[in-house]
């Protein structure tokens, strides 16, 4: 637990929340009424202006706001392209705070006494993120260290930047939106929310190191719960080399890289009910043997998981089934068990363009790329702008909020085969994870993983 008070006044209070919204309220708010008003008096919109504007008046910002961002980006017409690409230009790395920052820090977690706890510890960040900061360190026994350390008013920084988000996306409804993002602005508070809690993140490294236990090649750190905290999570060090060092790399090397990724995502997915949410690269790390060839993989963060309940999972697994052999009413069932609403055979015919785009590689019994002769450019392109025009002339769609994530997830695994530039045969590797699948066999085995985790 905290120590001395500095964190247990953090928990979304008034002051953080008013300093939050100082930073960006007023322009944000500046924004929105010149663009009501641009649309009140019939005046042309130009797009890429306003989004330009709102990029600069959110311009600075650090926190989660960034990952709000990185998210949109991967759902088709959240926001308007060009909302969505001002956005990304915004500062996603925070600079490290320093080391007067980090002493109270860790003094407020561990107490005064917290540097003789460790045999070394680094005053230099070795990365900093959105939400935190990662510390090198070494135990008395000797072992090397991950302490990854949050920053300040982090909670009443997520609750005012989800009041922006709710804010940009009324901008957006004024412009004749086709999505309903209601259900996403739900779900991305919600998993924003978990993500500050590192008690629960340390739950949820339990839960993966047993749903991964019996795949040697993927790794995932031990937690030291006695140097633990909510706000301070230690955890062991692993050493690897990030994911884009090994973009000219041979294709053996590439394809074993692939796979390994393909397998931890798939695999809890199809056997226990969870994902790993956030696809970053940066999330990720690549272990060699000598000769410098690939030999496994590193999972690095565990804030973002998302834990389905045995339903959406089977609806997943029937969308699947019912693609491959062109079932319709397997099609309908799968996208109902989502929670999709009012369905006709307009909506189902342009949600199964995307759908076919996601789920392609899986369904061809041959080793292809992920992308299959399309440059990464163009990747996801035709068929987003497919489905914007189509959605365009139907009319509001509300996405449900399980496959916000599921579908941030996938587009995100699928980036990774393209930078690496991977040829597999997926539609075997899927089936491989498929193995013995049922809903009565994974509503078991998820509950079981879930109570010896801790999870629930």
């Amino acid at each position: 637990m905290a120590r001395d008070g500095e964190t247990s006044g953090e928990e979304n209070r008034l002051s953080g929340r008013v300093k939050r919204y100082a930073q960006v309220g007023t322009n944000v708010g500046g924004v929105a009424a010149r663009l009501a008003g641009a649309k009140f008096f019939g005046l042309t919109q130009d797009k890429t202006k306003e989004a330009e504007q709102l990029r600069k008046a959110l311009g600075g910002l650090k926190g989660p706001l960034m990952k709000v961002a990185q998210l949109l980006a991967t759902i088709p017409d959240a926001l308007p392209a060009e909302y969505t690409a001002e956005l990304l230009h915004l500062q996603s790395n925070a600079p490290a705070m320093g080391w007067p920052f980090v002493r109270r820090r860790m003094a407020a977690e561990l107490g005064g006494d917290w540097q003789s706890k460790f045999k070394s510890f680094d005053r230099g960040a070795s990365a900093a993120a959105s939400l935190g900061q990662v510390h090198r360190a070494v135990s008395h026994d000797d072992r090397i260290l991950a302490c990854k350390l949050q920053y300040p008013d982090m909670q009443s920084a997520v609750e005012a930047d989800l009041q922006q988000l709710r804010l940009i996306f009324a901008i957006h409804r004024r412009m004749n939106p086709i999505i309903d993002t209601s259900e996403i602005v739900e779900e991305i508070g919600e998993r924003l929310r978990e993500e500050l809690d590192y008690e629960r993140e340390a739950r949820h490294i339990s839960l993966y190191a047993e749903m991964l236990a019996e795949i040697e090649t993927i790794h995932v750190p031990a937690t030291v719960p006695e140097l633990s905290t909510s706000r301070l999570l230690t955890m062991s060090w692993l050493e690897g080399s990030p994911l884009l060092d090994f973009k000219a790399h041979g294709l053996n090397g590439r394809n074993l890289i692939s796979e390994h990724m393909f397998k931890a995502w798939w695999m809890p997915f199809c056997q226990f009910g969870a994902i790993h949410g956030d696809p970053h690269l940066g999330n990720y790390t690549v272990r060699c043997d000598e000769a410098g060839e690939p030999v496994g993989i590193n999972l690095l963060d565990f804030g973002c998981i998302r834990i389905f309940p045995p339903s959406f999972v089977g609806g997943v697994i029937d969308l699947y089934h019912g693609l491959r052999s062109n079932n319709r009413a397997q099609v309908v069932h799968a996208y109902e068990t989502w929670g999709f609403r009012n369905l006709d055979n307009e909506l189902i015919d342009i949600l199964n363009i995307w759908a076919n785009f996601i789920y392609g590689p899986l369904l061809e019994d041959r080793v292809r790329a992920i992308a299959d002769g399309i440059s990464p450019s163009e990747y996801g392109r035709k068929q987003a702008f497919l489905v914007h025009q189509a959605l365009k002339k139907k009319g509001p769609v509300t996405v449900p909020r399980e496959f916000v994530f599921m579908d941030r997830a996938a587009i995100g695994l699928g980036g990774v085969f393209l930078h690496l530039g991977a040829e597999l045969n997926f539609y075997r590797l899927f089936n491989e994870a498929l193995e013995e699948f049922t809903l009565e066999r994974l509503t078991a085995t998820q509950e079981a993983a879930l109570v010896r985790s801790g999870v629930i």
